[in-house]
């Protein structure tokens, strides 16, 4: 059988126990365990003679067989082997005299049991490996991991005597000092399970490296690789440390298993790549990660398979980035209406949201499409940018989409927007109530009304209002003069239709034919925009809103709806470092907002631990007190109520990315989160099995009832808010603690994201020290939006200096997103930060880090610049082109824009 990357595990292993348990780890081909890599590796086992064992600590030692019998276990059924061995040479050579101990084995497979008598008869040469104790005053090895060694080969006088010729058996070791050099070196440590140990996934992967290099050769049933960590025979039979090294272990050392996998891996990276960095072939990676000489050998191997990550996610970015500009896009060259907006605001835009305005005007004038991330701090006026970009596409005559992630957002941007444009003079909205004659659903009335505001025009201009433009490219004098008086019409008609999942039947009808009817528009929407049903035939711009909370097949049903490709700008407010955005927004044009409007005063943040009863009583007659004034306080919750199990919010629209620490800071997210494909924790090292027990989250209902009870609130209303509410009710709620009747508002994190309540001051966020960094920094920016001063008080259990305490302290030390962003990566990792989805994982990126691997990053996308400037489709890189290509196609869930 030939054996290939993309060969099936079950295909050629035998035991289908072990082919289960690789693939919930993922590992379902031979590719996939070559890229299974360990986190780190054991260090070297040390080589002792038997009387010089230490009980407990790992030895290495050689010993001839001096007998081995096989009993029967007929109380727990099974067998146990015992082997007595004896260290005489070995011992001399180390100048002691020798000494006995015994290796026992339990198994339930009589297969593995005579297999293993086999390799143990007496006479026999080993190299051993194990842990060391005592039973019965006797020194015993329990399933140590053993090697046969080749007859003759003794380290004294070249040969044991009474050694037995095994014609059947394939040694793994020509020498004793072959043998011991193998079975002492390191041994990759890999992320395992319940179902797997580290060592079994080591065994599988060795073995298929030998398969690939054409030495491998199947082990009986694969019974001689089974062995559970304890010494109780488990249910496949399996036993603890059995470790017997696949045969032909000796070869993979030479030149041999080398060459042979090198044949069958080649390498990717461009010979000129690998050798400036001098690096390791593709093929000697995967053998020195998984089966490595020693400790450098293991990090050499490791930073050449980093590189290549680099190098091809890069690569495969650039190449996107260029692509983009080979589609034909809608130009958006009018201004006027955009500027007309600018001007009516009752504010001064910032330097940073002219600047940025600007560079999004040339780029859709273009004909190839825009591709932006628009990256801004909390409150710095990213929607304000937006909307002008809405405008130069309707003032241009096409249609926006500004797609939001929760109804409770887009209807807040759909309400803004529309005052905005209201204010502009001259110009008519969908929702102006002074326009009763319009039904704001009705097309018909909608195009007539387009049609009769274009009356001041030519036909040109009529037509062009009929039949919107459905494809770009040069454009003929007539069509630029219907243009023309297209965007003066349009100057004096902008609908703003808002689209929701939770809208009734008939509104939503209503909209959705607005929105195909082509006519200029912008449109508002939530996931409802990546249905089948929505349809806009003269889209020029998608707006996303938060990014981060969209999954790429989802953004893209909306570039691929019509035969133009809109332009494209994404925003966020998580802060990230530039160094992670070139990495996972590489082809993308990347503008920063990091100047707040003027009157914005700094939110005063505080850590209050939550059994100082004086702070916390304080801490209420200050929110008391800012109510009576006529202010709006947040209280945040992670739960929703007593009986919620998920840790968070069951917002799944929303997403929303809550985290729980445990103080040995290993992450954990919320189950409901995933299920919504969003954010997901990579995998951690440790478990936290082992971290105290937390109390529990402190829920909405709970919060609720206890501050409506307390005499600082006497009189006041409070209102709840989570993911589990109904559209009207969120709609509701959210206008009561606008206008004041509810002043409070105790909710999970559905609030986190765009809610915007001038005259809210403060917010109180209970379990604070259970968040990550950047949603802390997300949940504060609700308040102070209003000019007035706010605060935001971190409600902690934490312990004094341990990791959540040192996070609390970041928050509160900081309002730059810049610092907190690179504080969040330092202790939680990529993965975690940009979620899991996004940055490693299924993504493919499963070695690079964002923010070590910076230098790495900024090389390996020079080069490829370098590369592709050269070689645009990669022709003369075949691998190097195949492998962009899986890295494309199999990256469904990374994080680019096309």
């Amino acid at each position: 059988m030939s054996i290939t990357l993309n060969t099936t595990m079950s295909s050629i292993m035998t035991n289908k126990r072990r082919v289960g348990a690789l693939k919930s780890l993922g590992v379902v081909t031979v590719g996939d365990a070559l890229t299974y890599y360990p986190f780190r590796v054991a260090d070297p086992v040390p080589l002792r003679a038997l009387r010089e064992a230490r009980i407990g600590e790992r030895m290495a030692f050689s010993a001839s067989v001096r007998g081995m019998r096989v009993v029967p276990m007929n109380v727990r059924r099974g067998y146990r082997l015992e082997a007595v061995v004896d260290d005489g040479d070995f011992a001399v050579s180390r100048h002691i005299a020798g000494a006995a101990a015994r290796l026992v084995f339990f198994s339930y497979k009589k297969q593995y049991v005579d297999w293993l008598s086999m390799r143990l008869r007496s006479g026999a040469i080993v190299a051993i490996a194990g842990e060391p104790s005592e039973f019965n005053g006797q020194l015993q090895f329990t399933h140590p991991e053993i090697m046969t060694v080749a007859p003759g080969s003794g380290p004294a006088d070249g040969e044991y005597s009474g050694v037995v010729q095994m014609s059947a058996l394939k040694y793994d070791a020509d020498t004793v000092e072959a043998g011991l050099r193998r079975i002492s070196r390191p041994r990759p440590v890999y992320h395992a399970s319940s179902r797997i140990s580290s060592e079994h996934i080591h065994e599988s992967i060795v073995q298929c490296i030998e398969l690939l290099a054409g030495t491998g050769q199947d082990l009986p049933g694969d019974a001689a690789t089974e062995a559970p960590q304890t010494m109780k025979p488990m249910e496949d039979g399996g036993i603890s440390g059995a470790g017997t090294a696949p045969a032909g272990a000796e070869s993979r050392s030479g030149n041999a298993v080398a060459v042979g996998l090198a044949r069958a891996i080649p390498d990717v990276l461009p010979e000129s790549v690998r050798e400036s960095n001098h690096l390791l072939h593709r093929a000697e990676a995967f053998l020195a990660i998984h089966d490595p000489l020693n400790t450098a050998d293991f990090k050499r191997a490791i930073g050449t398979m980093r590189y290549e990550e680099a190098f091809v996610s890069q690569t495969a970015l650039l190449q996107s980035r260029s692509n983009v500009r080979k589609d034909a896009a809608l130009p958006c060259a009018g201004v006027a209406l955009r500027d007309r907006f600018i001007e009516s605001l009752p504010f001064p835009l910032t330097g940073g949201q002219r600047e940025i305005i600007d560079d999004i005007g040339v780029d859709m004038a273009r004909e190839y499409p825009m591709q932006r991330l628009l990256q801004g701090e909390v409150g710095s006026g990213k929607t304000v940018v937006a909307v002008a970009a809405m405008l130069q596409a309707a003032g241009s005559g096409h249609q926006a989409v500004l797609v939001a992630p929760t109804q409770v957002l887009a209807e807040q941007h759909h309400a803004t927007i529309s005052a905005m444009l209201c204010a502009i003079d001259g110009v008519e909205t969908c929702d102006d109530p002074s326009r009763d004659a319009l039904s704001p659903n009705d097309p018909a009335d909608l195009i007539k009304a387009t049609e009769s505001a274009a009356d001041d025009g030519d036909a040109k201009g009529r037509a062009a209002v009929k039949h919107p433009v459905k494809h770009s490219g040069a454009r003929s004098g007539k069509q630029d003069g219907a243009a023309h008086a297209q965007s003066d019409a349009n100057t004096r008609h902008v609908p703003v239709i808002l689209l929701t999942g939770g809208m009734k039947l008939a509104a939503r009808r209503r909209a959705l034919a607005l929105a195909a009817s082509g006519d200029p528009c912008i449109i508002v929407a939530t996931h409802a925009a990546f249905s089948k049903t929505f349809q806009a035939p003269n889209l020029a711009l998608v707006v996303i809103d938060e990014q981060h909370r969209f999954g790429v097949e989802q953004r893209e049903s909306l570039r691929t709806k019509n035969d133009v490709v809109p332009h494209l700008l994404v925003m966020t407010a998580t802060p990230i470092p530039r160094t992670a955005a070139m990495t996972w927004f590489g082809d993308l044009d990347i503008s920063w907002l990091t100047e707040l409007p003027g009157g914005r005063k700094p939110i005063r943040t505080f850590i209050v631990p939550e059994d100082d009863g004086r702070m916390m009583g304080s801490m209420f007659a200050h929110i008391r007190g800012r109510i009576d004034a006529g202010e709006r306080a947040y209280v945040v919750c992670p739960r929703i109520d007593a009986d919620d199990e998920s840790d968070g919010d069951d917002d799944t629209s929303g997403a929303s990315q809550i985290g729980v620490y445990d103080d040995s800071d290993a992450y954990r997210r919320e189950s409901a989160t995933a299920a919504a494909n969003t954010t997901t924790s990579a995998p951690s090292q440790e478990d936290g099995d082992g971290a105290p027990s937390r109390p529990p989250l402190h829920s909405v209902a709970e919060i609720e009832r206890r501050l409506s009870s307390l005499p600082q609130f006497r009189g006041i209303r409070f209102a709840t808010l989570t993911g589990r509410d109904d559209d009207a009710t969120k709609q509701q709620v959210m206008a009561d603690f606008a206008d004041g009747a509810t002043p409070v508002l105790v909710a999970t994190t559905v609030i986190e994201v765009g809610v915007d309540v001038p005259q809210a001051s403060c917010i109180v966020i209970f379990d604070a020290d259970r968040y990550g960094l950047s949603q802390l920094h997300q949940l504060r920016g609700r308040v102070g939006r209003g000019g007035t001063d706010s605060w935001a008080f971190l409600i902690s259990r934490a312990e004094d200096g341990g990791p959540a305490q040192q996070r609390l302290q970041v928050i509160q030390g900081t309002l730059d997103g810049a610092q907190i962003a690179q504080a969040d990566l330092e202790f939680r990792g990529a993965g975690d930060v940009l979620g899991d989805a996004q940055s490693g994982g299924k993504s493919g990126l499963k070695l690079l880090r964002v923010v070590k691997d910076a230098k790495i990053i900024a090389d390996a996308r020079e080069r490829a610049g370098r590369l592709l400037a050269d070689d645009p489709d990669l022709s003369g890189e075949v691998e190097l082109a195949g492998a962009v290509l899986d890295f494309t196609r199999g990256n469904e869930t990374f994080l680019t824009s096309s």
